[in-house]
């Protein structure tokens, strides 16, 4: 029950900064300028498409505290048998980070209509994305091989749902960004592009913390935290 409360605690300080990244606290009524002016304003502040993709961010997230929980639960279980962490999540970790800088890039560019780097930088996060889940494949395939099957133990089988769960969502993330790429290179509005870049930044970065949070999970380094944490409570 702790873990999805600092889980969940973690997401809402997150969702908290987002937020007031977004003018929520505007008060168009006292803004100087033309009515015109007021009504773009009022538009732009807070797009509906970020407030959606948020709501789902937030169901996300809460589904993956979910599986953190019953992980801790079942690690307890005297017939528990943690399996290795394959080298190549350690390679396929960096290129995952490297997805998500070059689409905070992209979004950086595309603010400032630079529109051959958003492209670029649009075509290295697919890139990136792609060798993620061909190295996350591969990891799965090293431990197969090495005879740590799905329903050989719980932990193996906590390891193939979480990964496989997580590498689900950067596929259906693909999507999106293959729509945003094709956007950019068809001539869409600038201010559209901008828009479907900073969807396309804000979920590869959840992606990244939520991944991380996993890497750290099935690395062992979560649960010698929590017990760090409960001998200072205690």
């Amino acid at each position: 029950m702790s873990v999805i409360l600092v889980f969940l605690l973690v997401i809402a300080g997150f969702a908290g900064w987002w937020l007031s990244h977004q003018r929520l606290m505007t008060k168009p009524w006292l803004e100087q300028g033309l009515a015109g002016d007021l009504v773009g304003l009022d538009r732009s502040a807070l797009p509906t498409a970020k407030i959606g993709l948020g709501v789902f961010l937030a169901v996300v997230g809460c589904l993956f505290a979910l599986f953190t929980s019953a992980y801790f639960m079942r690690m307890a279980v005297s017939d528990w048998q943690p399996l290795p962490l394959p080298r190549l999540l350690w390679l396929n970790t960096g290129v995952l980070i490297l997805s998500s800088v070059a689409l905070q890039c992209t979004s950086v560019a595309a603010r400032r209509g630079q529109i051959d780097t958003v492209r670029l930088g649009l075509a290295t996060a697919g890139l990136t994305a792609l060798a993620f889940l061909v190295g996350q494949l591969m990891a799965w395939r090293q431990l197969t091989a090495d005879g740590y099957f799905l329903a050989s133990n719980p932990a193996n089988s906590f390891f193939y749902l979480i990964t496989g769960m997580h590498g689900l969502h950067v596929l259906g993330g693909l999507v999106g960004l293959g729509r945003t790429t094709t956007s950019a290179w068809t001539g869409t509005r600038p201010e559209r592009l901008r828009l479907g870049v900073e969807l396309c930044a804000m979920y590869w970065h959840f992606l990244l913390f939520v991944w991380l949070a996993i890497f750290a999970l099935l690395a062992g380094w979560a649960a010698t935290f929590i017990d760090i944490c409960r001998q200072l409570l205690t």
